[in-house]
């Protein structure tokens, strides 16, 4: 074989692996945004269908608010029905997070497997309900997907994070800055997660994604206690303009 040919083979082959790399960072970096963006209309239409036709049960009466730290627990002023059952890989809840930028939205749904992150949110099964007693865990993609935590390192204590499920509306308030700690640490989404500082029972909301940002041999944490709780019908909550 001649030393041309082995060099023009040579060549080509590098040629293929590069337009291979190409498409590759393509796919991530603009593909599974398209993806992600059909998927999470498609779960938004199916809640906002849901809730206009009034699939969700009536609220419960709002908590009377109390001093925000990190271990109040606001007593609703009677006993709350019980919370319709979510449904495995269905959206229950929209999430909002004004520090991450006024158009920032994502659906809720149920579990946290890797077909359901690639349409919005999860709820970590087994963790509380929204605004229930416990600790209501979420996941979501730092990137990829929409990049629905790219801004994550950003949250910071006293930041709202708002959550409805088409009849309350839910103002979580973060306590302190993002922890970071590995994936095997389960500990963090407990009903009194471990090491957030929280002393005892409350109702708490964890959010999780990985770190470093295009890795995910990491998780950052953040850590919130109900602050809030309102009827929709009242209007959205001060905390999207605070």
């Amino acid at each position: 074989m001649s030393v041309r040919l082995i060099v023009r083979t040579f060549s080509e082959l590098c040629i293929t692996a590069g337009a291979l790399i190409i498409l590759f960072v393509v796919y991530v970096l603009f593909w599974t945004g398209v993806k992600a963006a059909g998927a999470t209309e498609g779960q938004i239409d199916d809640l906002q269908n849901r809730w206009a036709r009034g699939a969700v049960a009536a609220p419960a009466p709002a908590p009377v608010p109390s001093a925000s730290s990190p271990a109040s627990d606001p007593q609703p002023s009677a006993p709350a029905p019980a919370p319709e059952a979510y449904r495995d890989g269905k959206p229950f809840a929209m999430l909002y997070i004004p520090r991450f930028g006024k158009g920032w939205e994502w659906p809720v749904l149920e579990n946290t497997k890797v077909k359901t992150l690639q349409k919005g949110l999860g709820h970590y099964r087994g963790s509380a309900a929204a605004g229930a007693k416990g600790n209501f865990a979420v996941a979501g993609h730092r990137r990829t997907y929409g990049d629905p935590f790219k801004d994550f390192p950003k949250l910071r204590p006293g930041d709202a994070v708002l959550l409805t499920d088409g009849t309350t509306w839910f103002t979580y308030r973060i306590d302190r800055k993002p922890y970071r700690t590995v994936p095997s640490d389960v500990g963090v989404i407990d009903p009194v997660p471990r090491r957030s500082g929280y002393d005892g029972p409350g109702r708490y909301l964890t959010l999780t994604t990985c770190d470093p940002e295009w890795g995910s041999s990491h998780r950052l944490i953040a850590w919130a206690h109900l602050d809030a709780t309102q009827p929709v019908t009242d209007g959205r909550p001060a905390a999207f303009h605070s």
